[in-house]
Protein backbone atom coordinates (compact mmCIF):
# COMPACT_ATOMS: atom_id res chain seq x y z
CA UNK A 1 0.00 0.00 0.00
CA UNK A 2 2.75 2.39 0.94
CA UNK A 3 4.71 1.52 -2.22
CA UNK A 4 1.66 2.39 -4.31
CA UNK A 5 1.36 5.79 -2.64
CA UNK A 6 5.04 6.54 -3.25
CA UNK A 7 4.77 5.44 -6.89
CA UNK A 8 1.72 7.67 -7.35
CA UNK A 9 3.55 10.65 -5.84
CA UNK A 10 6.50 10.06 -8.13
CA UNK A 11 4.26 10.00 -11.20
CA UNK A 12 2.61 13.27 -10.08
CA UNK A 13 5.98 14.97 -9.63
CA UNK A 14 7.16 13.84 -13.07
CA UNK A 15 3.94 15.11 -14.64
CA UNK A 16 4.31 18.48 -12.94
CA UNK A 17 7.92 18.80 -14.12
CA UNK A 18 6.91 17.96 -17.66
CA UNK A 19 4.19 20.60 -17.57
CA UNK A 20 6.66 23.23 -16.36
CA UNK A 21 9.14 22.29 -19.09
CA UNK A 22 6.48 22.62 -21.79
CA UNK A 23 5.07 25.91 -20.48
CA UNK A 24 6.08 28.97 -22.57
CA UNK A 25 8.79 31.15 -21.06
CA UNK A 26 7.82 34.71 -20.13
CA UNK A 27 9.22 37.51 -22.26
CA UNK A 28 12.70 38.37 -21.01
CA UNK A 29 12.53 42.09 -21.55
CA UNK A 30 8.93 43.19 -21.32
CA UNK A 31 9.62 45.45 -18.35
CA UNK A 32 10.70 49.03 -18.91
CA UNK A 33 14.18 49.74 -17.56
CA UNK A 34 15.45 53.13 -16.39
CA UNK A 35 18.40 54.48 -18.40
CA UNK A 36 20.69 57.29 -17.20
CA UNK A 37 22.22 59.36 -20.01
CA UNK A 38 25.92 60.05 -19.59
CA UNK A 39 28.64 61.67 -21.66
CA UNK A 40 31.31 59.42 -23.12
CA UNK A 41 33.91 62.10 -22.36
CA UNK A 42 33.75 64.21 -19.22
CA UNK A 43 36.07 65.23 -16.42
CA UNK A 44 37.25 67.83 -13.95
CA UNK A 45 40.46 69.74 -14.63
CA UNK A 46 42.55 70.68 -11.59
CA UNK A 47 45.34 73.18 -11.08
CA UNK A 48 48.85 71.77 -11.55
CA UNK A 49 50.42 74.74 -9.80
CA UNK A 50 49.73 77.13 -6.95
CA UNK A 51 49.05 80.66 -8.14
CA UNK A 52 46.60 83.40 -9.01
CA UNK A 53 44.16 83.03 -11.90
CA UNK A 54 44.59 85.91 -14.30
CA UNK A 55 41.75 85.15 -16.72
CA UNK A 56 39.04 82.62 -17.56
CA UNK A 57 38.42 82.27 -21.28
CA UNK A 58 35.09 80.39 -21.20
CA UNK A 59 31.78 80.53 -19.35
CA UNK A 60 29.10 78.09 -18.29
CA UNK A 61 27.83 76.10 -21.27
CA UNK A 62 30.37 77.56 -23.72
CA UNK A 63 31.81 75.26 -26.35
CA UNK A 64 35.50 74.78 -27.03
CA UNK A 65 37.83 72.72 -29.21
CA UNK A 66 40.47 70.27 -28.14
CA UNK A 67 43.64 72.08 -27.01
CA UNK A 68 41.91 75.41 -26.43
CA UNK A 69 43.16 77.54 -23.51
CA UNK A 70 40.42 77.64 -20.88
CA UNK A 71 42.09 79.24 -17.84
CA UNK A 72 45.31 81.24 -17.52
CA UNK A 73 47.45 81.86 -14.43
CA UNK A 74 49.60 84.86 -13.55
CA UNK A 75 53.08 83.47 -14.22
CA UNK A 76 55.25 86.59 -14.00
CA UNK A 77 57.37 84.96 -11.28
CA UNK A 78 57.78 81.72 -13.23
CA UNK A 79 58.69 83.70 -16.35
CA UNK A 80 61.41 85.57 -14.45
CA UNK A 81 62.77 82.28 -13.10
CA UNK A 82 62.91 80.91 -16.63
CA UNK A 83 64.85 83.95 -17.85
CA UNK A 84 67.30 83.62 -14.95
CA UNK A 85 67.82 79.92 -15.67
CA UNK A 86 68.36 80.62 -19.36
CA UNK A 87 70.96 83.29 -18.58
CA UNK A 88 72.77 80.93 -16.22
CA UNK A 89 72.81 78.25 -18.88
CA UNK A 90 74.30 80.62 -21.46
CA UNK A 91 77.06 81.58 -19.02
CA UNK A 92 77.82 77.94 -18.17
CA UNK A 93 77.94 77.03 -21.84
CA UNK A 94 80.40 79.81 -22.61
CA UNK A 95 82.56 78.69 -19.68
CA UNK A 96 82.60 75.17 -21.05
CA UNK A 97 83.62 76.39 -24.51
CA UNK A 98 86.40 78.52 -22.97
CA UNK A 99 87.71 75.50 -21.06
CA UNK A 100 87.77 73.51 -24.28
CA UNK A 101 89.81 76.22 -26.02
CA UNK A 102 92.24 76.39 -23.12
CA UNK A 103 92.58 72.62 -23.15
CA UNK A 104 93.53 72.77 -26.82
CA UNK A 105 96.28 75.24 -25.90
CA UNK A 106 97.41 73.08 -23.01
CA UNK A 107 96.30 75.62 -20.40
CA UNK A 108 93.43 73.60 -18.91
CA UNK A 109 93.25 70.03 -17.71
CA UNK A 110 90.67 67.31 -18.35
CA UNK A 111 89.10 67.83 -14.93
CA UNK A 112 88.42 71.51 -15.61
CA UNK A 113 86.68 70.66 -18.89
CA UNK A 114 84.60 67.90 -17.26
CA UNK A 115 83.44 70.15 -14.42
CA UNK A 116 82.53 72.92 -16.85
CA UNK A 117 80.54 70.48 -18.98
CA UNK A 118 78.66 69.19 -15.92
CA UNK A 119 77.82 72.75 -14.85
CA UNK A 120 76.48 73.55 -18.33
CA UNK A 121 74.36 70.38 -18.35
CA UNK A 122 72.98 71.18 -14.92
CA UNK A 123 72.06 74.69 -16.02
CA UNK A 124 70.34 73.35 -19.15
CA UNK A 125 68.25 70.95 -17.06
CA UNK A 126 67.08 73.92 -14.99
CA UNK A 127 65.92 75.64 -18.17
CA UNK A 128 63.89 72.56 -19.13
CA UNK A 129 62.42 72.43 -15.62
CA UNK A 130 61.34 76.08 -15.72
CA UNK A 131 59.81 75.64 -19.16
CA UNK A 132 57.82 72.66 -17.90
CA UNK A 133 56.49 74.81 -15.08
CA UNK A 134 55.49 77.48 -17.59
CA UNK A 135 53.27 74.89 -19.32
CA UNK A 136 51.11 74.81 -16.18
CA UNK A 137 50.26 78.49 -16.63
CA UNK A 138 47.54 77.58 -19.12
CA UNK A 139 44.81 74.99 -18.56
CA UNK A 140 43.98 73.48 -21.95
CA UNK A 141 41.05 71.30 -22.98
CA UNK A 142 41.94 67.60 -23.35
CA UNK A 143 38.94 67.12 -25.67
CA UNK A 144 36.32 69.20 -27.43
CA UNK A 145 33.04 69.85 -25.64
CA UNK A 146 31.24 72.29 -23.36
CA UNK A 147 31.72 73.76 -19.90
CA UNK A 148 29.53 72.03 -17.31
CA UNK A 149 30.71 73.94 -14.24
CA UNK A 150 33.16 76.68 -13.30
CA UNK A 151 34.60 76.12 -9.84
CA UNK A 152 36.83 79.24 -9.59
CA UNK A 153 36.78 82.92 -10.44
CA UNK A 154 39.27 85.30 -12.03
CA UNK A 155 41.84 86.85 -9.64
CA UNK A 156 41.34 83.97 -7.23
CA UNK A 157 44.43 82.31 -5.74
CA UNK A 158 44.31 78.53 -5.70
CA UNK A 159 46.62 75.78 -4.42
CA UNK A 160 47.98 72.95 -6.53
CA UNK A 161 45.36 70.25 -7.05
CA UNK A 162 42.41 72.65 -6.76
CA UNK A 163 39.50 71.61 -9.08
CA UNK A 164 38.98 74.38 -11.62
CA UNK A 165 36.44 73.45 -14.28
CA UNK A 166 34.13 70.57 -15.26
CA UNK A 167 34.03 69.60 -18.93
CA UNK A 168 31.60 67.41 -20.85
CA UNK A 169 31.37 66.27 -24.46
CA UNK A 170 27.64 66.06 -25.24
CA UNK A 171 28.27 64.94 -28.83
CA UNK A 172 29.10 61.39 -27.72
CA UNK A 173 26.47 59.99 -25.37
CA UNK A 174 25.96 56.68 -23.62
CA UNK A 175 23.32 55.20 -21.33
CA UNK A 176 23.85 53.37 -18.05
CA UNK A 177 21.25 50.64 -17.54
CA UNK A 178 20.81 48.03 -14.78
CA UNK A 179 18.95 44.94 -15.96
CA UNK A 180 17.93 41.73 -14.13
CA UNK A 181 20.70 39.19 -13.70
CA UNK A 182 18.74 36.62 -15.74
CA UNK A 183 19.18 38.78 -18.85
CA UNK A 184 22.85 37.82 -18.96
CA UNK A 185 21.73 34.57 -20.61
CA UNK A 186 20.75 36.34 -23.82
CA UNK A 187 21.90 39.97 -23.73
CA UNK A 188 24.99 40.57 -25.84
CA UNK A 189 26.96 43.60 -27.16
CA UNK A 190 25.32 44.99 -30.28
CA UNK A 191 21.75 44.30 -29.13
CA UNK A 192 19.44 47.16 -30.26
CA UNK A 193 17.23 49.14 -27.90
CA UNK A 194 15.18 52.32 -27.84
CA UNK A 195 15.44 54.97 -25.13
CA UNK A 196 12.32 57.10 -24.54
CA UNK A 197 12.86 60.42 -22.74
CA UNK A 198 9.55 61.72 -21.40
CA UNK A 199 10.83 65.22 -20.54
CA UNK A 200 11.52 66.10 -24.17
CA UNK A 201 9.05 63.68 -25.75
CA UNK A 202 11.61 61.99 -28.00
CA UNK A 203 13.00 58.51 -28.57
CA UNK A 204 16.56 57.59 -29.47
CA UNK A 205 18.04 54.44 -30.93
CA UNK A 206 20.95 52.82 -29.11
CA UNK A 207 22.96 49.62 -29.03
CA UNK A 208 24.50 47.68 -26.17
CA UNK A 209 28.22 48.46 -26.07
CA UNK A 210 29.49 46.81 -22.87
CA UNK A 211 28.32 44.38 -20.19
CA UNK A 212 29.74 44.28 -16.70
CA UNK A 213 31.81 41.18 -15.96
CA UNK A 214 29.92 40.45 -12.74
CA UNK A 215 26.45 40.58 -11.22
CA UNK A 216 25.81 42.80 -8.23
CA UNK A 217 25.44 40.39 -5.32
CA UNK A 218 22.93 42.54 -3.42
CA UNK A 219 20.56 43.79 -6.12
CA UNK A 220 21.12 40.85 -8.51
CA UNK A 221 21.37 43.27 -11.42
CA UNK A 222 23.74 43.48 -14.37
CA UNK A 223 25.21 46.85 -15.37
CA UNK A 224 24.91 47.56 -19.09
CA UNK A 225 26.41 50.42 -21.10
CA UNK A 226 24.63 51.37 -24.32
CA UNK A 227 25.86 53.78 -26.98
CA UNK A 228 23.30 56.32 -28.21
CA UNK A 229 23.60 56.50 -31.98
CA UNK A 230 22.01 59.89 -32.66
CA UNK A 231 21.26 62.00 -29.62
CA UNK A 232 23.38 65.15 -29.74
CA UNK A 233 21.46 68.39 -29.45
CA UNK A 234 18.24 67.72 -27.57
CA UNK A 235 19.54 64.85 -25.43
CA UNK A 236 21.80 65.99 -22.59
CA UNK A 237 23.87 64.14 -19.98
CA UNK A 238 22.00 63.65 -16.73
CA UNK A 239 18.61 62.97 -18.33
CA UNK A 240 16.76 59.79 -17.36
CA UNK A 241 14.86 57.78 -19.93
CA UNK A 242 13.21 54.40 -20.33
CA UNK A 243 15.02 51.66 -22.24
CA UNK A 244 12.98 49.17 -24.26
CA UNK A 245 14.82 46.32 -25.95
CA UNK A 246 13.68 45.31 -29.42
CA UNK A 247 12.54 41.72 -30.09
CA UNK A 248 15.69 41.06 -32.10
CA UNK A 249 17.81 41.82 -29.08
CA UNK A 250 15.97 39.66 -26.56
CA UNK A 251 15.67 36.30 -28.28
CA UNK A 252 15.74 33.42 -25.82
CA UNK A 253 18.55 30.87 -26.16
CA UNK A 254 17.22 27.60 -27.52
CA UNK A 255 17.47 24.54 -25.34
CA UNK A 256 19.34 21.60 -26.87
CA UNK A 257 17.04 18.87 -28.14
CA UNK A 258 17.01 15.75 -26.07
CA UNK A 259 17.80 12.52 -27.80
CA UNK A 260 15.09 9.87 -27.49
Amino acid sequence: MRAGVLFGSLLAALAAGSALAQAPKPAAAEAEIAALILASEEGTLSSQMAGRISSIKVGLGDGFKKGAALIEFDCSEQRAQLQAADAEYRGARETHLARLRLQALGAAGELDVTLAAAAAERARSQVHFRRAQMAYCQVRAPFGGNVARLRVKASESVPAGQPLIDLVNANLLKAQIFVPAAWSAWLRPGAPLTIHVKEIGQSFEARVAKLNSRIDGVSQQLEVEARVEKGSGSLLPGMVGTAVFSPAGREQPREPQRKP
